[in-house]
């Protein structure tokens, strides 16, 4: 008979959930890691943008509804790794003052119960162990940092090296985008990643980007102690009699229902699905839901508010790698605009076959190649604002009920204003100023209901807190409730900020790994495992 009694159950393998498996693994405690999919299939199609952009064959065939009880294609997987698999591996430290109270245009922002301070050296750890590469220095907002990035920032191709130049020019501080990829431009016939153009949005083919299957999942299982059960769909969890703490995990797999359990039960299936599991698993001592006291489970859903601008100019734009550029001058706002704006940096290089999912309607005599050709694909983040009203709940049949109404607006028609006047100040050696046909927006929608970015930034639906009655978990992500729950992806959020969520989950999945190694009592390991990163860094 198969023992299904561990020390530790994590639900989920990406950014959250794989880092924790990863840091937890040498501790020689019994690890079970659940993952409701299987491996992306490596295949060539993993690079073919109409099978990915076009035809979505990768995302979820599952259906939400919307407020109005319309259905939801939600833009997401479930494969091992979870979006890590398909992020443009943009990996952002929040800014320091995100970690206090900022007052926005559209509300208040509200501040952590833990400082950066507290995450700093956490960050390090991440940036070490997803290979980050960037450059220190070059961003005006960039937190303080004790250490360089572990690998230098990948090089700007020409036409990104000369947009550059020409922000610079205008006054702005343009900088390299920090992002994690096995990328040795030193050594390009040693380098695992080859500098493609199926980054952003793509499984990569040759395992060359930071994500967390290839980072931390097949680190973690090399270790006998640590399993990792694929296609494994947690159904409930299930309460002792007292109501304090998860007695089993109730997993459906291979046609059947199986219940394991474990001293310590970690969610991490991304915000949407955690709340949602919580939810799901009420009972007589949780009428509204597991961690759900506070009736904050499930509210308070933040995705940013995110668009992507093509600027078409009479010069072609030939890159390949083209996710370099960052401008944050308009992050904390401008003197003519007092309030957060937000982040400007770029998408992976849009193509004529994804164009046909979305493009937007300019002059006809502008064919998508032609448009392809010639555009900068910019992405532009602002910060959107933690409202109770917008959450997750289940509906009657037992379907995710996705309810959101963007905030914050005024913010990011700023940013894209901003981002309109610099492109003006541009100044072409063939064209001059008229180089840069304008900016256009490009759908985002792609025969969705809701943003693409509305979930592959998802945060906020369990946040953290030091106050039972205003939050679910406290500031080591515990749940309040609960004795033995935690949650380690973007769900503990009380504030989205306005930079991509992924290396903040994976530096606090690391600090919260730190404090479980603390009450398993597994110091030793914990030490073992912080000298092997610093050795890998050296």
């Amino acid at each position: 008979m198969t023992d299904n009694r561990y020390d530790i159950i994590i639900i989920g393998t990406g950014a959250g959930g794989g880092t924790l498996a990863y840091h937890l693994a040498p501790s020689g405690k019994r690890i079970l890691i659940l993952e409701r999919g299987d491996y992306v299939p490596r295949e060539k199609a993993n690079w073919d943008p109409q099978v990915v952009n076009v035809d979505a064959h990768y995302n979820t065939k599952e259906s939400w509804l919307d407020k109005d009880g319309k259905e939801l294609h939600p833009h997401t997987n479930y494969y091992v790794g979870g979006n890590t698999k398909f992020y443009g591996a943009a990996l952002f430290r929040l800014r320091k003052e995100d970690f206090g109270e900022l007052r926005h245009h559209g509300g208040i922002s509200p501040a952590w119960p833990i400082s950066y301070d507290e995450l700093e050296p956490y960050y390090t750890q991440a940036e070490n162990l997803y290979q980050v590469h960037g450059n220190r220095g070059e961003d005006p907002t960039e937190p303080p940092a004790k250490t360089p990035y572990p690998w230098p920032a990948v090089s700007h191709e020409p036409r990104i090296q000369q947009l550059s130049d020409d922000f610079a020019r205008s006054g702005l501080k343009p900088f390299h985008v920090p992002v994690g990829v096995m990328l040795d431009e030193k050594n390009p016939q040693k380098s695992r990643c080859i500098r493609c153009n199926t980054c952003d949005g793509f499984a990569c083919l040759v395992g060359a980007k930071s994500d967390a299957q290839v980072v931390c999942i097949d680190e973690a299982i090399k270790h006998s102690n640590v399993s990792l059960l694929t296609n494994s769909l947690v159904k409930r969890l299930e309460t002792d009699s007292s109501g304090r703490e998860i007695k089993g995990v109730l997993v459906e797999r291979n046609g059947s229902l199986e219940t394991y359990s474990a001293d310590l039960v970690v969610v991490s299936c991304g915000a949407i699905n955690s709340a949602a599991l919580l939810l799901r698993s009420a009972d007589d001592k949780h009428p509204r839901g597991l961690a759900n006291s506070s009736d904050v489970v499930g509210r308070h859903y933040m995705g940013h508010t995110n668009s992507v601008m093509m600027a078409i100019s009479k010069c072609p734009n030939p890159t390949i790698f083209q996710k370099t550029l960052g401008v944050n001058d308009f992050y904390f706002g401008s003197k003519d605009f007092e309030y957060p704006m937000g982040h400007i940096s770029f998408v992976g290089k849009l193509d004529a076959i994804t164009l046909k999912a979305g493009a937007p309607a300019i002059a006809p005599n502008f064919t998508l190649e032609l448009m392809a050709t010639h555009s900068l694909d910019f992405w532009l983040t602002s910060e959107d604002l933690p409202d109770p009203n917008n959450r997750v709940t289940i509906g009657r049949d037992g379907k995710i009920v996705l309810t959101y109404t963007p905030n914050n607006l005024e913010a990011h028609e700023r940013l894209q204003a901003k981002l309109k006047q610099a492109m003006k100040q541009t100044n072409c050696a063939i064209h001059g100023h008229e180089c840069h046909q304008g900016l256009f927006a490009r759908n985002l929608y792609v025969g969705q209901k809701i943003p693409l970015a509305g979930v592959a930034h998802q945060n906020g639906t369990i946040r953290f807190g030091n106050d039972p009655k205003t939050s679910a978990l406290d500031a080591n992500c515990k749940a309040h409730d609960l004795d033995n729950l935690y949650v380690v992806d973007g769900s503990f959020f009380p504030s989205s900020a306005a930079v991509n969520p992924a290396l903040t989950i994976m530096a606090n999945a690391l600090r919260v790994g730190d404090h479980l190694l603390g009450r398993l009592g597994a110091t030793s390991a914990r030490q073992s495992r912080n000298q092997e990163l610093v050795s890998t860094a050296d």
